[in-house]
């Protein structure tokens, strides 16, 4: 007993809050007399500075629902609870996406605050699980529905995606944010392949896993509901991964024609499409409020250059801005900014590159990633603070680290380890002819 109680006293979690005015991810210290707000940066110096509060249900709890009724301004805040050990990682992950989306990712979703003295409380396991499917029911897909029989014969079962931080996200209808290694099972043959992940209904109903396969090249060659690509979409698409324009895109089944955007899901090379209507705009960008004429720019599928914007570090930058139908948010296209803009923001590359997640990279690595290798990056710490590891690829195009489990140039070392070996082979044989 003595021991349980030992371990409850070093379980703590850590506030973070959103500021709605100022987008900036910051730890919570504590209430000013007068009930405001007051944060810290989520830097290692003020670690001693940060307001820790038992995790467990009860006293979370009621711990916060007082905590809010004093808070001058609540909406004005968003709140995040997360594990004390891991919370400068997750401020940094949650302030970069911050940057580039808005609070609307599954990272955000999944520690968000978002009913005032309703924390779930630790009981026993039915009591778990009786509140696990509660908590899962409200999502776009029940976890009921889902054949865990079937996705067996894929490697996957809940309790694998539920370590991975990927059953959640799955289940609010978002694909999974980096590539899976997924085991095909099929009696005679078994073959892995790395693969988003999503969660659909099929034509019958039923709740499947669809699996996005990695492509070579997008395929711009045939119709897409029955849209053509011209040379200029092409080109638009390969160069940027957005096309640019407004297209009408024929629904299969209704045959409605359904305005939309249309971009490259730059993990797999598929082709995604978002209706107009459904188009998520930010009123501010970078400290840059947007104007009516603006916002119209983006939601016709163009790129927008917005000069003047703050960046992270404090400083101008000017930039196009785009809406990108695979991300679901606008994205920056350094590429197409003046020369100044380009130099500064390889400034900024460097910078972004010396960490991922949270582990700080040796300037070898560095220097690797610049020069289109892959690293194997091990000792990374998912949500729950689970250890993982894996490889890591700098795209020059899109400006972006991408993670995938295996290695992506594996295929290729083969081959090359192959024709090494013909060649090393060539001169024993024609020596052999010689004699």
């Amino acid at each position: 007993m003595s021991v349980e109680n030992t371990q409850r006293q070093v379980e703590h979690d850590v506030l973070l809050v959103n500021d709605k005015t100022k987008n900036k991810i910051q730890v919570v210290k504590g209430l000013d007399k007068d009930g405001k707000l007051e944060t810290v940066p989520a830097t290692k110096k003020n670690q001693n500075q940060f307001l820790k509060v038992d995790r467990h249900g009860d006293f979370f709890s009621n711990f916060f629902s007082n905590f809010f009724s004093q808070l001058k301004n609540p909406t004005q805040f968003t709140f995040f609870r997360v594990p004390e050990l891991l919370t400068i990682k997750m401020a940094n992950q949650m302030q970069k996406e911050l940057n580039q989306s808005g609070p609307t990712h599954e990272l955000f979703l999944k520690h968000q605050i978002t009913e005032v003295g309703n924390e779930p409380k630790k009981e026993n396991k039915v009591a778990e699980s009786s509140k696990e499917q509660e908590q899962y029911s409200s999502n776009k897909f029940d976890i009921k529905d889902i054949d865990w029989d079937s996705l067996s014969k894929l490697g996957l079962s809940k309790e694998k995606l539920h370590e991975m931080d990927l059953l959640e996200p799955l289940l609010q209808g978002y694909k999974t944010k980096d590539l899976v290694a997924v085991n095909l099972d099929l009696g005679s043959a078994v073959f892995s392949l790395d693969a988003r992940l999503s969660l659909e209904r099929n034509e019958e109903g039923k709740v499947v896993m669809a699996l996005e396969g990695v492509k070579k090249y997008p395929n711009l060659n045939v119709p897409l509901y029955g849209h053509e690509f011209s040379k200029q979409d092409k080109h638009n698409l390969l160069k940027t991964g957005n096309m640019g324009r407004v297209v009408e895109l024929v629904h299969p089944t209704t045959k409605e024609k359904i305005p939309s955007v249309v971009s490259v899901d730059r993990l797999t090379n598929n082709l995604v499409v978002t209706r107009v209507e459904k188009m998520q705009l930010p009123q501010e960008v970078k400290g840059i409020v947007l104007s009516e004429q603006q916002l119209q720019t983006l939601k016709e599928g163009k790129p927008l250059l917005v000069e003047g914007m703050t960046s992270a570090k404090g400083n101008l930058f000017n930039a196009e801005i785009q809406y990108n139908a695979a991300k679901g948010h606008i994205e920056f296209l350094f590429d197409n900014t003046n020369k100044q803009s380009q130099t500064q923001n390889q400034s900024q590359l460097s910078d972004d590159l010396k960490t991922f997640r949270g582990k700080e990279l040796t300037e070898k690595q560095q220097s690797d990633l610049l020069e289109g290798k892959p690293i194997y990056i091990k000792d990374l710490v998912d949500k729950r603070g689970n250890p993982y590891q894996g490889y890591v690829t700098y795209n020059k195009e899109t400006k972006q680290a991408d993670f995938s489990f295996q290695n992506p140039n594996k295929e290729q070392q083969s081959k090359a380890q192959s024709q090494s070996e013909k060649q090393a082979d060539e001169p024993k044989k024609t020596k052999g002819r010689k004699m």
